[in-house]
């Protein structure tokens, strides 16, 4: 295993694809049910690679105050394995893929805390489903390994700091302690892609339009991007336009005097001011009033506010980035919108893609809101049957991650309401996520197939293993040849899965 895991220091792999073969070759050497490789946020474990888990659970964030093991496992450098029957609960009890169909509690388990330059960087969790499958020298060998294992984070960690050299060393390392608060979510192409193109702009002053339906996260992307500006250190102000009052919207904006109305019994700065320096978000900016958009566009041009009542503008230093889920497009056609403004505004427009068009990602988001949930409420374990996958992935989700959100939230209080353990592993069926049946995507039209002949007519046992062939088949193709997840999604044991993939010479 040693030789694997030194091949990979000499080949140019990309980061994620690195850690995930480290935990690769990990699985196969301790012959394991799960191996997790988690990095350190503040006070939050986040999963970076892991073999062994249903997907949803790379999604999870765990606070290590709630979890004993992962705290005892960071707490000393050594190895740390946990006696069969500890009663400390474990993170992945009924999360391992192996056995999704039955929600089995760990019973072996043991992991490392990880360092980097000399600082406490994550940790390594290696779990199994039947005791005893760590023994002495299973726990030498981890302890042997955990140098090399670190070497491979501090390359990942290098080739990060490498692409990142317009940024000093200090920033470097602050942004890699980012707390999970604020977090982008999601492995699809299409999320991939737009943070590609968004870390692009975000190093720029240019103005940002992020479009996309009600739900789809538009704030958060704003605060990715000034995350990853060169104004990062300084102010980040957002303001709801929406909910702005029409009679005091320009006052909220540029502040105003003592005296220019009434109740102006002091000067006030506005959000501009409170900004200046830093990056002022504009969510819903298609329901300004005409007259404030006059004004916002003197701002984008000339850097300059004037304060309701005041003589003179004042210059400021913002960057602004933009939100709306309208059609800014036909409200300047319809005359609610500042053509001039919408020029300045979506010099980069970036449509913020909805939840139905990232594929996988509702079943990570769904873990992170599950995790959420499961401590907020006292629960052992929380998770999700696979037949609830299957429906939360044919969902088209109108109301996007808010909707997902609230969609978890009401499963979560819903079980208990019908008596659940909080002392269990606990499972959210289809009937309790509650979803709305019109959103379900459609199934294909059945076409009548012709009546065929008695020469036709093959024996029934034919016709069936050809349907479980075939659909073996497509389950893998599918889920990129993993054989746990290809379970999972025809509903059947993993074992059997296997057993019947040889019986059909697909093995």
């Amino acid at each position: 295993m040693l030789e694997a895991l030194l091949a990979d220091f000499v080949t140019e792999l990309p980061s994620a694809v690195r850690l995930q073969r480290l935990v690769h070759t990990l699985h196969q050497r301790f012959q394991c049910g799960a191996v997790v490789l988690l990095r350190l946020d503040e006070d939050t474990l986040r999963p970076l690679a892991a073999v062994g888990l249903v997907q949803e659970a790379l999604g999870r964030r765990f606070v290590v105050a709630q979890h004993p093991r992962l705290a005892a496992i960071l707490a000393q450098r050594e190895p740390t394995w946990f006696e069969p029957d500890s009663r400390l609960p474990d993170p992945y009890d009924g999360l391992l893929d192996e056995h999704v169909g039955t929600p089995l509690p760990v019973h072996d388990c043991m992991g490392v805390s990880l360092y980097v330059e000399g600082r406490l960087w994550g940790a390594l969790t290696l779990d199994a489903l039947h005791a005893g499958t760590f023994d002495d020298d299973t726990r030498r060998d981890l302890q042997r390994y955990t140098l090399v294992i670190e070497a491979a984070v501090r390359m990942t960690r290098l080739e990060h700091e490498n692409r990142s050299l317009r940024l000093a060393r200090s920033d470097v390392l602050e942004a890699a302690r980012v707390p999970t608060d604020g977090e982008i979510l999601g492995q699809s192409e299409v999320i991939a892609e737009l943070l590609r193109e968004l870390e692009v702009v975000a190093d720029s002053e240019l103005p940002v339009l992020l479009l996309g339906e009600t739900g789809v996260g538009k704030e958060l992307f704003a605060r990715w991007l000034h995350r990853h500006s060169r104004r990062r250190n300084k102010p980040l102000v957002l303001v709801n336009c929406a909910a702005l009052p029409e009679s005091l919207a320009e006052s909220e904006l540029f502040g105003h005097v003592k005296g220019a109305f009434s109740g102006a019994t002091t000067d006030r700065p506005g959000r501009f001011d409170a900004a200046n320096g830093g990056t002022l978000v504009l969510d819903e900016v298609g329901e300004l009033p005409l007259t404030v958009q006059a004004k916002l566009l003197r701002a984008l041009q000339n850097g300059e506010i004037q304060r309701l009542g005041a003589d003179k503008p004042r210059q400021v230093d913002v960057r602004i980035i933009a939100a709306t889920n309208r059609n800014l497009r036909e409200s300047v056609r319809d005359g609610n919108f500042r053509a001039d403004l919408y020029h300045r505004l979506s010099v980069y427009p970036a449509p913020i893609p909805p939840l139905r068009e990232r594929g996988n990602d509702v079943l990570l988001l769904a873990g992170y809101f599950l995790e959420l949930n499961r401590a907020r409420l006292g629960l052992r374990s929380m998770r999700l049957s696979p037949a609830a996958e299957r429906a939360l992935l044919a969902y088209a989700w109108p109301g996007n991650v808010r909707e997902l959100e609230h969609v978890i939230s009401r499963a979560a209080l819903r079980l208990l309401s019908r008596g659940a353990s909080r002392s269990e592993i606990l499972t959210l069926e289809p009937d309790m996520l509650d979803l709305d049946s019109s959103h379900l995507s459609q199934e294909a039209p059945v076409v009548e197939a012709p009546v065929p002949d008695a020469a036709e007519v093959v024996p029934l046992r034919e016709t069936v293993d050809a349907s479980q062939r075939q659909a073996i088949i497509r389950a893998l193709e599918v889920t990129g040849e993993n054989w746990a997840q290809a379970a999972r999604l025809l509903d059947v044991d993993s074992s059997n899965l296997h057993k019947l993939a040889r019986r059909l010479k697909l093995k």
